[in-house]
C-alpha cells in the first residue's frame, strides 16, 4: 500500500514562480491577490506558471503581510434549507473572478454555536463576514462590532445592525400575506408555524398583532413546534389545527416547506382549496409555484440578498467606508396565485 509523501521543504515559492513566469515577484503577488489590475498576458504567464510548478499560496503569511486573509466568512443557520441555498448561489456568484474564496458556517438555528463560529472565524483574519442574523448573543454581538473586517447582516432591515444589513422587512411582510387573505374573503385565519427560532418567534408575532387588530385572533388556530420544518411536518400541523379547529377557512404558512404539506394533507381529505381552504406560504421557492394549485406566497429576495452582500463587502474591503447605502431593503412581492383566489 503507497504510503503518502511526506512534505519537503524544497515546495516551489513565490519566487519559484515568478522566475518561470519571467515576471516579477510582486507581479505573481498582485496576480493571486488582485488579479483585475495585471495584464491578461502577464496573468496568464503567471498562471501557467502555477500550473506546472503546482504552487500553493501560504494563508498564514498572506494574512501576516496584508493583516488579512483572502477568506470571507459566511455563517448561516442551515445547508439544506433552500432559503440559504439561494443566498449562498448569489454570494458565489458575486465572488466569481475576485480572490476572494468564501468559507462558510453553519450554526444550526444555535445563537450559542454562532457566537463560537463568530470567534473562531475572527480568529482566523478574514476579508470579510457575512451573518445571516441580528440575534446574536451579547458576546457575539460584541465581537461582531469590533471585528477588525467589515460585516454584512443579512435577511432583516434594521438600523441596530453592527455595520452594514441587507435585507427585507420581514414583519411587513406577515401582514401583507393576512391582509390579502382577509380581502379573498377569509374570515377564520390560522397560522402554522416549526422550529420556532427568533425569526419564526417575530413572524408568528407580526400575525398576532394583525389578526388582533383586524378582529380575527383566535389562539386556538396557531399550531406551533420547535420540530425542524418539513413537507411532512406541514401536513402534520394542518391535521392539528383542523383537529382543533375544524371550521379554520385558511392558513398562513411561516414557510414553504409548511404549506407544501398543508397543501397536500388537503387534498388528501378532500378538501378544497381554495374554496374551503386557503393557503397562503412564505418564502416563495420554486417546489410552491410548482404545485397544483400553485401556492400564494410572499416572494423573498434570497439570491438578490446574498449578491447585494457580497458586493457590498468587496466594495468596503477594496475601500473602507466607500459604501454610504449601509442599510439596504431589497422588499417582498406578494405573489397571487390558485391557493387564495375564489372564483366570484
Amino acid at each position: 500500500m503507497a504510503r503518502k509523501t511526506k512534505p519537503t521543504s524544497d515546495r516551489p515559492t513565490l519566487v519559484d514562480v515568478a522566475r518561470e513566469a519571467g515576471v516579477s515577484a510582486i507581479t505573481v503577488s498582485r496576480t493571486i491577490r488582485s488579479p483585475e489590475i495585471v495584464s491578461e498576458r502577464a496573468r496568464q504567464k503567471v498562471e501557467e506558471a502555477i500550473r506546472r510548478l503546482g504552487y500553493t499560496p501560504d494563508p498564514a503569511a498572506s494574512a501576516l503581510a496584508s493583516r488579512s486573509t483572502s477568506t470571507i466568512g459566511l455563517l448561516v443557520p442551515s445547508l439544506t434549507n433552500n432559503v440559504f441555498s439561494d443566498v449562498l448561489r448569489g454570494v458565489y456568484e458575486g465572488v466569481a473572478g475576485t480572490r476572494y474564496f468564501v468559507q462558510i458556517g453553519n450554526y444550526r438555528y444555535s445563537a450559542l454555536e454562532e457566537e463560537g463560529l463568530i470567534r473562531n472565524f475572527l480568529s482566523q483574519r478574514p476579508a470579510g463576514l457575512i451573518v445571516s442574523s441580528m440575534d446574536q448573543t451579547p458576546a457575539g454581538r460584541k465581537l461582531l462590532e469590533t471585528a477588525a473586517c467589515p460585516v454584512v447582516q443579512i435577511m432583516e432591515t434594521s438600523d441596530d445592525a453592527v455595520d452594514m444589513s441587507v435585507g427585507f422587512d420581514q414583519l411587513a411582510g406577515v401582514r401583507v400575506a393576512a391582509q390579502h387573505l382577509l380581502d379573498c374573503g377569509f374570515r377564520r385565519p390560522g397560522f402554522l408555524s416549526a422550529r420556532m427560532d427568533p425569526r419564526a418567534q417575530r413572524r408568528l408575532g407580526a400575525f398576532r398583532d394583525f389578526a388582533a387588530e383586524a378582529g380575527v385572533l383566535d389562539e386556538n388556530r396557531i399550531i406551533t413546534t420547535p420540530q425542524p420544518s418539513s413537507v411532512g411536518l406541514g401536513g402534520h400541523l394542518l391535521e392539528q389545527l383542523l383537529a382543533r379547529m375544524p371550521d379554520t377557512d385558511s392558513v398562513l404558512c411561516n414557510n414553504d416547506d409548511l404549506a407544501v404539506g398543508a397543501l397536500m394533507e388537503a387534498t388528501r381529505r378532500n378538501i378544497a382549496v381554495p374554496g374551503e381552504l386557503g393557503i397562503c406560504s412564505y418564502n416563495d421557492i420554486e417546489m410552491s409555484r410548482h404545485m397544483v394549485p400553485a401556492l400564494t406566497a410572499v416572494a423573498t429576495p434570497r439570491h438578490a440578498i446574498g449578491r447585494r452582500a457580497i458586493d457590498m463587502l468587496l466594495a468596503e474591503i477594496a475601500k473602507p467606508n466607500s459604501v454610504t447605502e449601509r442599510h439596504v431593503d431589497l422588499g417582498y412581492e406578494l405573489m397571487v396565485r390558485e391557493t387564495t383566489c375564489r372564483k366570484a
